[in-house]
């Protein structure tokens, strides 16, 4: 049977339900481009009886792409990729009204985190679809029981498995798709170790994902955390963005946009000039400390904002995170630092009074601040990702066996399909070459 009459769950309460499905079916109000793959996977059930495991951030985005994987067949359990992106109501509908196993809690800590990702395993999945890898790392630690390296609850697990067992366990994966840059990041480096032993569709590089997601995504919901959190007056004040990738691309642009004065810190000297030519302050992070009210990570590295940079910062700066993982803000360094901590001052906003009496609020516990303190990207922006994740699924089961276990790119024509129907959706046309133009640009005898 291909969806469990009663999936499991672990949710925070299943009357929320009703709000949930609310909000799912809001969502998919924006989101054309998937509920027109949605429609022709319920026709052709190209996943038909795969056992599906997806780590992902549980919003009503996220639902949407369940249901989509559900209607193509697939058994589909999901557990949340982050402590704090859980929305509970949709959690509870996806259980409630549409059959989908859920084991995902708002504010669960890092055992509940990692005995979810225990239920992941167990469902035994032959897809697994991940939001920074804590999944297939998991998969692939257990397989070179590697259980030192795992959190304890997935050790307990693991210690009762035969070594056949968690060799099959991974032998039976078909492939994984990965939704974030530090996902691919980490499976890269599985890649190069020679620890990658199945076949990953990098989602996060597609250009219809990084693009727009990454981009107008993260910049608008960024900046909405914050204003959420604080009620805070963006224009006027400086806001230092650290990276400049796409993330960090979309923030400073939103942030210009709303009026405020954007420094951009890089390490990478061709992106510190594109950020100068942009228009943008650029400088190191010792100077920017400074001068900075909101400081804003979105490089995917840890230890971005340090110990010494705390001790520079005016009297109420603000630090909020969108990279993947809390790793961006050195917070224990910053504990030490304070006389004393005061959490909750507000909705997401913990204040640090350091022993020199300045304060510093923390936004989201350093967690992704646009899903810790707001509803993540908007649904139109996800449309293109999760169609992209849909697809590449499909693409993945296509072609069972004849994929490389290394990471592989989405197929250009994956792109162009959800590009050309996100473009109708939005009442978009746009030209096609002509017979002419397209033998000049295949051919090198006509010039000058």
């Amino acid at each position: 049977m291909t969806v469990a009459t009663k999936p499991t769950c672990d949710i925070k309460d299943p009357k929320l339900a009703a709000g949930g499905k609310k909000r799912i079916l809001w969502a998919d109000r924006d989101m054309p481009v998937l509920a027109r793959i949605r429609e022709r996977f319920a026709k052709e059930k190209p996943l038909r009886d795969l056992r599906m495991s997806a780590c992902l951030h549980v919003t009503a985005e996220t639902a949407n792409l369940a249901r989509t994987l559900q209607a193509g067949g697939a058994d589909v359990l999901l557990v949340a990729s982050n402590p704090l992106s859980t929305q509970d109501d949709v959690a509870a509908s996806l259980v409630h009204d549409f059959g989908i196993a859920v084991h995902a809690i708002r504010g669960e800590n890092n055992d509940i985190y990692y005995q979810h990702i225990v239920a992941a395993l167990e469902h035994e999945p032959q897809i697994t679809m991940d939001d920074g890898a804590d999944l297939v790392s998991a998969l692939i630690f257990v397989a070179l029981d590697r259980l030192d390296d795992v959190h304890v609850k997935v050790r307990e697990w693991a210690a009762k498995l035969p070594p056949a067992e968690r060799q099959r366990l991974i032998s039976q994966i078909i492939g994984s798709m990965e939704e974030t840059t530090t996902g691919v990041n980490r499976l890269r480096a599985m890649e190069r170790d020679g620890v990658l032993k199945f076949p990953v569709i990098s989602v996060n590089d597609a250009l219809t994902k990084h693009l727009f997601d990454n981009r107008y995504g993260t910049g608008q919901s960024t900046l909405d955390g914050i204003v959420r959190a604080t009620n805070v007056l963006l224009a006027g004040r400086k806001i230092v963005v650290c990276g400049y990738g796409y993330c960090g691309k979309g923030v400073a642009a939103r942030g210009r946009g709303l009026g405020a004065q954007v420094i951009v810190i890089e390490v990478d000297p061709i992106r510190a000039l594109e950020a100068a030519m942009d228009g943008f302050a650029v400088m190191p992070i010792a100077d920017a400390a400074k001068i900075g009210d909101i400081f804003i990570t979105v490089t995917g590295n840890a230890g971005i904002l340090r110990r010494e940079h705390f001790l520079k910062m005016k009297d109420g700066a603000m630090l909020a995170n969108s990279g993947h993982f809390d790793v961006e803000i050195e917070l224990p360094a910053l504990k030490e630092e304070a006389a004393s901590v005061s959490t909750g001052l507000r909705p997401h906003v913990d204040e640090y009074k350091l022993r020199n009496g300045n304060r510093i609020y923390v936004l989201g516990e350093g967690r992704l601040v646009n899903l810790a303190a707001a509803e993540g990207h908007p649904p139109s922006v996800m449309d293109m990702s999760f169609a992209t994740q849909a697809m590449a699924t499909e693409f993945c089961v296509k072609n069972k066996g004849k994929l490389a276990a290394k990471v592989h790119p989405v197929p250009v024509e994956i792109e162009q399909f959800i590009a050309q129907h996100k473009l109708a959706s939005m009442g978009v046309a746009i030209d096609d070459l002509t017979a002419d133009q397209k033998r000049y640009m295949s051919g090198w005898e006509q010039g000058t």
